[in-house]
């Protein structure tokens, strides 16, 4: 018989971990899982619940008209003094009184002596004068009356929102 040695090999034993798997998020939040009681919400409280919804609907209509019917008045008001009523006065004012120093500059051209000088400027600076008063004043009157009318669209929206406002 022969001898023959057989050896085995044999792999060295490693002890192998096991890692415990870790909780889902769901597990973070057990604490959370628990059964609502469910309560019956009495009528009366369901009625006033949707009365004060309704309410504050309304509200926000009147408060959305109201802020729609201002957008509307600032354009207006802009439109109103944007007219170009002043704008038109002021250069028939500036025509006037560069026509009048033209004439004053051709009849100085004209005149012979240094007197006639003297009497022509003067007679000048009197006329404007009366016209530059004249012009004020009309201005005065004009600015007035824009004030007048840009302010009324503005007053009138401010008394129709308080009014809508009281009603409510």
């Amino acid at each position: 018989m022969s001898n023959v040695h057989v050896e085995a090999k044999t792999e060295p034993k490693v002890k192998s971990k096991t890692t415990k798997a870790l909780p889902g998020p769901e597990a973070a939040f057990e604490a959370f899982n628990f059964k609502v009681p469910t309560l019956e919400v009495p009528a009366t409280f369901r009625e006033f619940a949707e009365k004060s919804i309704a309410q504050a609907r309304d509200t926000y209509a009147k408060m959305k008209s109201a802020a729609e019917d201002a957008s509307d008045m600032v354009e207006d008001t802009y439109e109103t003094a944007r007219a170009g009523v002043f704008n038109l006065k002021a250069l028939d004012a500036v025509k006037t009184n560069s026509d009048a120093s033209f004439a004053l500059a051709r009849d100085l051209f004209g005149a012979k002596t240094f007197a006639e000088v003297i009497e022509l400027q003067t007679a000048y600076a009197r006329k404007q004068f009366d016209s530059m008063t004249a012009q004020v004043r009309e201005f005065q009157e004009l600015t007035q009356k824009i004030v007048s009318d840009t302010t009324k669209p503005v007053t009138a929206q401010v008394e129709k929102t308080f009014s809508g406002f009281k009603a409510a």
